[in-house]
């Protein structure tokens, strides 16, 4: 007959688990659900601040390590994972958008560095995990996200009268480009552009959502600003590809999100070098190691290099997102470790948020030569 084996003992010994992210005990967090023991068998549900935890095998092994052999009785552990997505902290005298615990604005400093690749493939990423996840298109002058993600229908009003979101690989998905006509133009000024944004975030029944990614405009003008001082972002994701030209106007959009009081949550380096399928060489066409040297000059983390794939743009054009079609490609995969970064980062300030006084965005970052 196995030894019966003390639950104290086994709490007191996963006291030794820590988190990697949040520096804390799984115990004093409050993650270890449902624990039980028979036969030598102790089973436990493990309750994430995100279901894109990217340390899962990880905190699985410390679990192992801690009880298998060490607390007496104990002969084999089960883990099953569940999890409950933190809430955003933002600055005074923003309106919360109802149902969305944290909101996420994928920024580039100019167009055509696959900003909306990006916020699509991120957000589709975030779903496959298992969070619940919206997509909203700000990008009102280019409103390209019905396009990537196969979207051809008009949204429609639901029992409360506010617009319904539109479904699309698991994305619950709001973009002006669903209510253009082809081919229609955009020319709207300032005070529109701002008006159309908060009827998106407030005029639209979004359910309950873990995440919402919002894709801006590039640049840092009316949209930008409106956003900031409207909702309690999150973080903003700053987009960049290799080149010097991409880098100098990142800077100036991390500056406006600094000046805003906003936290930056990383970088992601898109085209970052081309790898062939036939011989695997790798071509940096667009330069290297941009993203990297301008994440280290503000002290921001490098979330991800997306390499150029073919798949992205005939996906893209053909409705198929990237992390869709090809999940376990070479991008499929650095999109899923990008989601997943984004995740944990959230999940460190949102806690950090809770544990005293609010966070400041950081202090002011200088620009270097």
């Amino acid at each position: 007959m196995a030894e019966p084996v003390a639950l104290d003992a086994v709490r007191r010994a996963l006291t030794a688990v820590m988190e990697p992210e949040l520096h804390r005990d799984i115990i004093s967090l409050n993650m270890v659900r449902d624990l039980r023991a028979e036969d030598g068998v102790v089973s436990l549900r493990l309750v994430l601040t995100t279901p894109a935890c990217p340390l899962k095998d990880r905190i699985e092994g410390d679990i192992r390590s801690a009880l298998e052999g060490k607390v007496p009785g104990v002969a084999a552990v089960r883990v099953s994972w569940d999890s409950d997505v933190t809430s955003a902290r933002g600055l005074p005298g923003r309106q919360e958008v109802p149902g969305v615990r944290n909101t996420v604005a994928v920024s580039a400093g100019k167009g055509g560095v696959g900003k909306t690749t990006v916020s699509v493939n991120v957000a589709v990423a975030l779903a496959q995990s298992g969070a619940h996840v919206g997509l909203l298109d700000a990008d009102i002058y280019g409103p390209n996200v019905p396009i990537m993600m196969g979207i051809s229908e008009q949204p429609r009003a639901g029992a409360s009268g506010k617009m319904l979101p539109l479904s699309a690989c698991g994305v619950e998905v709001v973009s002006f480009g669903t209510i253009l006509k082809p081919g229609q133009p955009v020319v709207w000024r300032g005070p529109l552009l701002a008006k159309a944004v908060r009827e998106f975030l407030y005029e639209v029944e979004w359910g309950l959502l873990d995440y919402l990614i919002i894709d801006l405009p590039p640049g840092t003008g009316d949209i930008q600003l409106s956003l900031a001082q409207s909702i309690p972002l999150s973080g903003a994701v700053v987009v960049t590809t290799p080149q010097d030209v991409s880098i100098a106007d990142v800077s100036r959009g991390i500056e406006m999100f600094t000046q805003l009081r906003l936290p930056v949550l990383g970088i992601v380096e898109n085209m970052s070098g081309f790898i062939c399928a036939h011989c695997g060489e790798r071509t940096d066409v667009f330069g290297s190691g941009g993203g990297r040297q301008l994440a280290e000059r503000y002290g921001l983390p490098l979330l991800g290099e997306v390499p150029l794939d073919p798949r992205v743009r005939t996906g893209g054009g053909d409705g198929q997102p990237l992390m869709a079609a090809a999940p376990a490609s070479p991008a499929g995969l650095v999109f899923r470790g990008v989601a997943e970064r984004i995740a944990a980062e959230i999940s460190k300030r949102n806690f950090a948020a809770t544990e005293g006084p609010e966070m400041p965005a950081g202090p002011r970052i200088a620009v270097r030569p």
